[in-house]
């Protein structure tokens, strides 16, 4: 699968979480200041591309919608993370973020917790 551009991924998330959207709402969604039209049009395109959005047509426009799973990207981006980051390794991953954000040992525990229901 391939790697999105922070702008890509940035609609990308908008297009998650609305299922389906012209660029009109999509741009409605970003936070100001706004891109132009056009910049968000071409940025579906690849996205369409890269064959992680689909269309289909209304009226005049289009209507985009994602093709890929956010969980799918997501567990591909993180396991992309630790490969080139962590030599793989889950353990390392985890205990350079428990370090970089200071947890302390009642949040760690939380987080075993909830390992643990799974």
């Amino acid at each position: 699968m391939k790697q999105l551009t922070k702008a890509e991924e940035e609609i990308m998330q908008i297009l998650w979480e609305l299922k389906e959207a012209n660029v009109a709402t999509i741009i409605e969604e970003m936070p100001d200041p706004k891109p132009a039209y056009n910049t968000v049009s071409t940025i579906v395109r690849i996205l369409e591309s890269k064959e992680f959005v689909t269309h289909r047509k209304k009226g005049k426009g289009y209507i985009y919608l994602p093709l890929i799973e956010k969980e799918t990207y997501s567990n591909q981006s993180m396991n992309k993370l630790m490969d080139n980051y962590f030599n793989g390794s889950f353990k390392s991953m985890v205990s350079f973020f428990v370090k970089k954000n200071d947890l302390d040992t009642k949040e760690l525990e939380a987080i075993l917790k909830e390992i643990n229901k799974k």
